[in-house]
């Protein structure tokens, strides 16, 4: 099914809308959970439902090595398995996939299991079946993710052989009786910061025709001015009419800079694997509660937004958890930054609708740029 996009405002190039798919809608700009086991770290469907949260990222690499995806389609597919009612998403296994090392050649790409040893090949094909098992609402086509900084060559390659697997990717797709008519596919775009390159892949990929676009291969190690670059050169080639995601975005600059180019999906382990460190998002910046200032500190973690769900918890207290290595306070500091980082997109999506975004931008790049 083809995830229909309508925008709902616009102020310059940033835009709200609303996404449908087989299983609702989604309002964007959205920022979307890393469930990586099926489980945002620290928290459950649950708490998720509580946060507002609209759509979470679940990855096919580790699901697919356990428990297995045709154990999760045996109970009930990502939603039953997890019970979550919202939409979810999942990438295709590549990144992690080519963090690895693996062999690769035009079939797919063999690797072991980080589990167990196992070897497994993962083809553009296979990555359709296993997400169509897994019953994700939005699946990724497998792609080559080199490092942004990857000499000439290795960009050459994963820009041809991310196009050749999109195009088989995608005749796998409709053609697969449990994917096409209840999932959406999302194509991707690679070709590191060379601005030649990205023209390139998004022009292919987009000539394959998928229901939605993503930017790959950005966001991972290059800085914010090299990445924004590599970003300009494919936008404008992707179709306005459909969804757009950055994969792998989750700094509060990175975000907005990428909205006023009209990005409209975001993903990143950033709020979660911060709060396991002890560090605390906030209006004003971040800061990491280790510090032995807060020790005798009774303000809750943002004085300014008393609506957090760690509100009721001083600093003294939650410091005292970290540093006693209470799982309890990893997770108090999840549910902060999670619902701050929705809190986040939300003001950002009145911005919009108000014809305020300039003034928002402004603002998050005198608190962010320097942190």
């Amino acid at each position: 099914m083809r995830a229909a996009f309508t925008e709902t405002a616009r102020d310059g190039d940033a835009r709200t809308g609303v996404v449908s798919t087989a299983r609702g809608e989604f309002t964007t700009p959205r920022f979307m959970p890393v469930g990586t086991r099926g489980a945002v770290r620290h928290l459950s469907s649950l708490d998720l439902e509580a946060l507002g949260a609209q759509v979470i990222l679940a990855n096919t690499y580790h699901l697919m090595l356990r428990p297995g995806a045709d154990v999760v389609a045996q109970l009930g597919g990502i939603h039953g398995f997890a019970d979550w009612g919202g939409h979810v998403l999942t990438d295709s296994g590549g990144y992690q996939i080519f963090s690895l090392e693996p062999d690769i050649n035009d079939e797919g790409a063999t690797f072991k299991s980080t589990y167990d040893g196992s070897t497994h090949l993962l083809t553009p094909e296979r990555a359709v079946d296993v997400q169509a098992l897994i019953g994700a609402d939005i699946q990724m086509v497998l792609d080559v993710c080199p490092s942004s900084v990857a000499d000439q060559l290795v960009l050459r390659e994963a820009v041809d052989r991310t196009a050749l697997w999109a195009a088989r990717g995608r005749r796998h797709f409709l053609d697969h009786p449990d994917a096409a008519d209840r999932q959406c596919q999302f194509g991707i775009v690679q070709g590191g910061t060379d601005e030649s390159l990205r023209v390139e892949s998004a022009q292919r990929i987009v000539d394959v025709g998928f229901d939605g676009y993503a930017v790959g291969g950005l966001s991972v190690g290059e800085d914010r001015e090299a990445m924004l670059e590599g970003l300009d050169a494919c936008m404008g080639l992707l179709p306005s009419d459909q969804p757009r995601y950055f994969m792998g975005l989750g700094d509060p600059v990175g975000i907005v800079e990428s909205v006023a180019r009209g990005v409209d999906m975001f993903d990143c382990v950033l709020p979660t694997r911060l709060a396991r460190h002890g560090t605390i998002l906030t209006d004003r910046g971040r800061y990491n509660l280790t510090r032995s200032e807060f020790a005798t500190s009774d303000e809750p973690l943002d004085p300014d937004w008393p609506e957090s769900p760690a509100a009721r918890w001083p600093k003294g207290y939650l410091r005292h958890l970290l540093l006693t290595k209470e799982p309890t306070a990893p997770r108090i500091i999840t549910l902060h930054n999670v619902a701050w980082l929705l809190r986040f997109m939300d003001r950002m999506t009145a911005s919009i609708a108000e014809g305020n975004f300039k003034s928002f931008r402004a603002e998050v790049q005198e608190v962010w740029s320097a942190r």
